[in-house]
């Protein structure tokens, strides 16, 4: 029972912030390991996201700051840029994140957040 509970609190909150990325990324793992998709769903989000203490615009902010800095995580940071916008976090506090990260992470790093931020706003642009 309370896994289940973990289950679905993790699914509303991932609906809440990706949307439909979210539901893509999860149908992504159904042929290979869909017992990773259910962590994923219970741990971060399920776990995670729902804690009080930071509302879903801070904690964004941070997981766009995180994968920028790692900089090995462009199609991640991609859905979590969207998922900033969905919860509202505006264009110009995620360039300010991303270019925050030069400083800790390098500029390579932020260069290619940066790059994913662009296809985010232009992908945006076009639907």
């Amino acid at each position: 029972m309370i896994l289940e509970n973990r289950y679905e609190r993790g699914l509303a909150k991932l609906r809440e912030i990706d949307g439909e990325a979210g539901e893509r990324v999860l149908e992504s793992l159904d042929g290979i390991a869909p017992d990773f998709a259910r962590y994923l769903i219970e741990f971060p989000f399920g776990d995670i996201y729902t804690r009080p203490g930071l509302d879903l615009k801070s904690r964004e902010i941070a997981v766009v700051a995180a994968l920028t800095a790692l900089g090995n995580c462009a199609p991640q940071l991609k859905v979590h840029i969207q998922g900033a916008i969905n919860v509202g976090v505006s264009r110009e506090e995620v360039i300010e994140t991303i270019m925050q990260m030069a400083v800790y992470a390098g500029f390579p790093a932020a260069l290619n957040g940066l790059s994913v931020a662009k296809d985010v706003f232009t992908q945006g642009e076009r639907q």
